[in-house]
């Protein structure tokens, strides 16, 4: 498709985001804008599905989707505007060797696009006449314009009944503009422009070639990078062999302390004991997080380049295998120091958010084992992890989180610590499962008192019945309003339990 065939679909597909989005929220309209567009790259033969990315890519695009009208949240709908991305990118470039290439291909395109889309605007013809053209021709009333309002200043501020007529001119004009484009919504302008713009992105899609050639050269396989036998680099080579044997004997020593310490007291003798064993847990887990990424770092620096092809490097796998496997075991430890800050503390995002990390981490370590015992390189890696991350994330945002936050931490409210100033603040979704009675609310409050007799309770029990009373009443009359369009099935169902049941 080229110019004018371009052009009117970039103005069918904006008509379409108009009357789908325009005074609307997120919801059904999304789903079924989506669904034209794979039928429209259906229809002109640009949807191929052959290699592993094209699959991933579009089957992450299409239940990404499906998952927005299903969960409804802030980070289904960001997971998906992400897997749109990288959809884009593999359409693209349908060769792409990594999801990461395919996003940051994308993100390229969405600048270079509208670029084009203004070149194919002014290329278009109007009443036989090119439009760029007569906008060319038409700058020779530019400089004459600017020499009159520097009069019209000069005069206006050097004489004031000049002034006064100047003012009530523009007066008029601006009256006449105004009663011009008194209909005129702001609102519909920007949607307009918005849809303009989505359009350029998807229909006018562009592959940057410099992105596209590095692609194409990488290679998962790491390359020996010959430096002569008389080298200087050959006795360089070896004292860097010598500086990570003497490293990674260290570190591994210390972290084999760590690692016993942490099975003893986290592991199996675990005591809540104040806060102390509060910072062990909480500060401490970021912390060695933290040392988990550096440990990677540490490895993948050694063997970046030639020490993966050194004869001698035995016994420097060997270390790095150990280091690798007790970093493993540092990450089940961080998990179990999670798991209890989750039994005395409840769920929040965050410690969900460690689960997850925790989770790829691991797999991330696997990976780097493959690499150092493989000979892999750096853009397998790059490769492997980011299309885990994407998986992940996928399965991920299917989940309705404040929901299993809410119900999580109410049933786990005879042991655990409710935080009622942080389960007020979940999305509407969650109130069916947020909704007590004032007699439940104030027995979990004298339970919660005998828990937790140090710590301030920061919401009262009335204060947090009155608050989502008037959530409910605010939900309700949001969703009876609501558009067909704005239609999601969480809302649906919270609506159904809180005023049909």
């Amino acid at each position: 498709m080229k110019g004018r065939k371009e052009l009117l679909t970039i103005i069918v597909s904006t008509l379409l985001i108009t009357f789908l989005f325009y005074k609307k929220s997120l919801g059904l309209n999304l789903f079924l804008f989506e669904m034209v567009f794979i039928g429209f790259l259906v229809i002109i033969k640009q949807l191929i599905i052959k290699s592993k990315n094209q699959k991933i890519s579009f089957v992450g695009f299409l239940l990404t989707s499906l998952f927005t009208i299903i969960t409804h949240s802030t980070f289904s709908y960001f997971i998906h505007f992400v897997a749109l991305i990288i959809f884009i990118g593999v359409l693209n470039y349908p060769s792409v060797k990594s999801l990461v290439n395919a996003l940051k291909i994308s993100f390229v395109s969405f600048f270079v696009s509208q670029g084009k889309f203004l070149d194919i605007v002014f290329k278009s013809n109007f009443k036989g006449k090119n439009i760029g053209s007569i906008l060319w021709k038409s700058r020779i009333f530019l400089i004459p314009i600017v020499i009159i309002a520097l009069f019209i200043i000069i005069y206006a501020v050097s004489n004031p009944i000049f002034n006064n007529l100047i003012s009530e001119v523009f007066d008029v004009v601006f009256n006449t503009f105004s009663f011009i484009f008194k209909d005129l919504e702001i609102l519909m302008f920007t949607t307009i422009l918005t849809g303009v713009i989505i359009s350029n992105y998807l229909i006018i899609r562009t592959r940057n070639k410099a992105l596209a050639d590095k692609d194409l050269l990488s290679s998962d396989e790491l390359v020996r990078q010959k430096i002569g036998y008389n080298n200087s680099g050959i006795m360089a080579l070896k004292n860097e062999y010598k500086a990570a044997i003497f490293l990674f004997c260290t570190l591994n020593i210390i972290l084999l302390i760590l690692n016993c310490i942490d099975v003893y007291w986290v592991w199996f003798n675990f005591e809540w004991t104040g806060q102390f064993l509060k910072q062990f847990v909480h500060e401490g887990t970021f912390l060695l997080i933290l040392s988990i990424i550096i440990s990677i770092i540490l490895v993948l620096y050694f063997f970046r380049n030639n020490l993966n092809f050194y004869k001698n490097n035995k016994w420097l796998k060997r270390l790095s295998y150990i280091w690798i496997a007790q970093n493993a075991l540092l990450v089940i430890s961080v998990g179990i120091r999670n798991f209890w800050y989750i039994n005395y503390y409840s769920l929040a995002y965050k410690r969900i958010g460690v689960i997850i990390f925790l989770l790829l981490t691991l797999y991330g370590l696997y990976t780097v084992l493959v690499k150092v015992r493989n000979r892999k390189s750096s853009f397998y890696l790059l490769t492997t992890n980011s299309t885990a991350i994407f998986l992940v994330l996928i399965v991920c945002s299917l989940i309705n989180w404040d929901t299993v936050i809410a119900k999580y931490n109410f049933n786990h409210s005879d042991k655990s610590y409710l935080h009622l100033e942080y389960l007020v603040k979940l999305s509407d979704k969650s109130l069916p499962y947020l909704d007590k009675s004032l007699s439940e609310l104030s027995l979990i409050e004298e339970n919660q008192k005998q828990l937790f007799p140090k710590s301030e309770l920061r919401m009262t029990s009335s204060e947090y019945y009155r608050r989502i009373n008037k959530r409910k009443e605010k939900f309700k009359a949001n969703w009876e309003n609501k558009n067909i369009l704005e239609w999601n099935l969480a809302d649906y169902i919270a609506y159904k339990k809180l005023f049909k049941d």
